[in-house]
Formats: C-alpha cells, structure tokens, sequence
C-alpha cells in the first residue's frame, strides 16, 4: 500500500529552534531517508517552500483567479511530504514517528488512492 506522510510545521516551533537543533532535523531527514532508498519503500519525498510563497487558484463560472498566498490562514502548514510503499499501515505510522519532524509537529499518514492505469 502506498502512503503519504504529510509533515506539518509551525513556524514559530522551527523558528525558536537553535541553528544546531535546526541543523539536526536535516540531518535526521538525511538519516531517514537512507534504509527506506535501500529497503525500496522510499518512493520520493520533497520539502515545500513557505506558504507565503504560494498561489491560489479557484475557477468560478468559468472565470479562473489566481491570488497570491496560500488557500486558508493557518498556525501549522504542510512543510513537505514522503511518499512511501509499505505492507501494512501500521509500517507507515512506524516510519512516521521516526520523522524528526514527530517531535515538533504533526505527521498526517494518508492512504493514496490508486487509479487504474496511473503510476505514481
């Protein structure tokens, strides 16, 4: 089964983090990524820039909009994701507390659906 481990982030947590506690969750990602390339359960993953940074796009009777920031005023913010394959959900949740992230935030493990014909 593939799942999504959906890394939350509140700014205010990293930002009160030292450069060597920061400098430590990267490192710890680093770790982490390691057995799951050699075991073949990392599927990809990918770190998103702040939301500040983003577009929102909303098509209504037709009309497209797009505006700057993101979709809704949030205190926590998806700050990157995994993209994993495992046997059995309670893998997933191992591999999810073992994010560094875990102990700061939250971890949102989220099944992806699988459509016929398309490959992640």
């Amino acid at each position: 089964m593939k799942y999504l481990l959906m890394i939350y982030m509140n700014p205010e947590i990293f930002a009160n983090l030292t450069d060597e506690e920061r400098d430590g969750v990267f490192a710890a990602h680093d770790a982490f990524q390691q057995p799951l390339k050699e075991s073949g359960e990392l599927i990809g993953f990918a770190a998103l820039a702040d939301p500040s940074n983003s577009t929102t796009v909303r098509v209504r009777d037709d009309v497209l909009s797009a505006t700057d920031g993101p979709y809704a005023e949030a205190k926590e913010f998806l700050a990157g994701y995994y993209a994993i394959e495992t046997d059995t959900l309670e893998r997933a949740v191992e591999l999810a507390g073992q994010l560094p992230d875990a102990k700061l935030t939250a971890i949102e493990v989220r099944p992806l659906m699988e459509a016929s014909g398309l490959e992640m």
